[in-house]
């Protein structure tokens, strides 16, 4: 018995997918190869694994005293004494450091060297803001109780009750707080979106080969539906961003131990973000002429809309500006659904804002993309 006619046209864009050993190159090799370089560049793979900080203090110092214990005894940092202010920067430009805090004698105003640019950077920062806001709570407790003329004893109490709020402070791993993620928990979802949706685009050109080779006029001359026939070109493209993505998600959990959250929540995400790639590949398949033009137009477009989406570098390098313009397109949206969810106890609830506009865009990408591809195909 012959195949329904548009699993045969789904059946073979996918044989001849399969055929394309640079396009299964970039599928399967590529994004792997971006998760470990740019993975170890934003603070390596270990999600257990302590920011190294560097501290140039006197210990001696009261205050500088306070900060180290708490920057000490924080989950997430390893705290290095530092012998002077160059080495300190020195450190951090050269990565030895994810950043460092310089405590001069007698002071309350401290100094952080870091680089905007680095996710482990960002990851320390937050950590350090934790610790020395424990121990700005006690000193303005004892401020305030000097300043009110308060009794030994009632200072005392005030200065207890602001150590007993101060540890009520949440520390978490910074992988999983609402900062940043560093390395592979960062790199993974980022280039899940990015080769999805530029792996998308690049095999757009099957559907300029399709018509050039005469698969589409065969598949309108047989008893189907031209709806059916565009449906079908739809799903393949579909099936390869969804394939892209599921076996990012799967490498990445068992080689790099990326933890991706909530599975509903993730699929979600995952499944409205392949029908977006997919209406932006029917849309440059329908609209170029040769099919050299997806392969030379789509990533670089893709990269493009990485950056702004923060899939390169983390938003917070980016700036407010970026970061606004970013959230036009759709990486962005994916990027702060998929981080989110990479947090424990968040679920599909905690991202039904992007879901819902990931969803309008793939609804108007594929509702103008097939309304000018029929357009495109009436003649054949």
């Amino acid at each position: 018995m012959r195949p329904h006619p548009v699993l045969a046209l789904v059946a073979a864009n996918l044989r001849r997918h399969s055929r394309d050993r640079v396009g299964l190159f970039f599928i399967v090799v590529m994004p792997f190869v971006s998760i470990v370089f740019v993975g170890m560049a934003l603070g390596g793979g270990a999600a257990a694994s302590r920011l190294p900080v560097g501290v140039v203090a006197q210990e001696s110092d009261p205050v500088a005293a306070a900060v180290l214990a708490e920057l000490r005894a924080h989950p997430d940092l390893e705290i290095t004494s530092v012998g002077g202010e160059e080495e300190l920067r020195a450190g951090v430009r050269g990565g030895a450091l994810a950043a460092g805090v310089v405590i001069p004698p007698g002071s309350t105003t401290f100094e952080l060297v870091m680089t905007q640019s680095s996710g482990s950077g960002m990851a320390a920062r937050s950590a350090v803001d934790v610790s020395v806001g424990r121990v700005a709570a006690v000193i303005e407790a004892t401020r305030a109780a000097t300043s009110a003329g308060a009794t030994p004893a009632q200072a005392a109490e005030l200065v207890r009750k602001a150590q007993a709020a101060s540890a009520d402070v949440e520390v978490v791993n910074s992988d999983t707080a609402s900062g940043t993620p560093r390395g592979f928990a960062y790199t993974a979802p980022a280039n899940l979106l990015l080769f999805t949706f530029i792996n998308s685009m690049a095999v757009a050109a099957a559907l300029v080969e399709s018509r050039r080779i005469g698969m589409l006029p065969r598949a309108f001359t047989a008893p189907v539906r031209r709806g059916a026939v565009l449906f079908g070109e739809a799903l393949s493209r579909f099936i390869v961003a969804a394939a892209q993505a599921v076996l990012i998600m799967v490498v990445s959990s068992l080689l790099f131990g990326v933890s991706w959250g909530e599975p509903f929540g993730v699929a979600a995400v995952v499944g409205v973000f392949a029908l977006v790639a997919t209406g932006a590949a029917i849309l440059m398949g329908s609209l170029v002429r040769s099919s050299a033009q997806p392969s030379a137009i789509g990533p670089p477009l893709g990269i493009v809309l990485g950056m702004l989406g923060g899939c390169l570098w983390p938003a917070e390098a980016a700036g407010q500006t970026l970061t606004a313009i970013g959230h036009l397109f759709p990486h962005a949206w994916g990027m702060d659904a998929l981080l989110t969810l990479s947090r424990p106890g968040t679920g599909l609830g905690d991202v039904l804002p992007e879901v819902a506009v990931l969803g309008l865009m793939a609804a108007v990408l594929l509702s103008l993309s097939l309304v000018l591809f029929s357009r495109r195909t009436r003649t054949l």
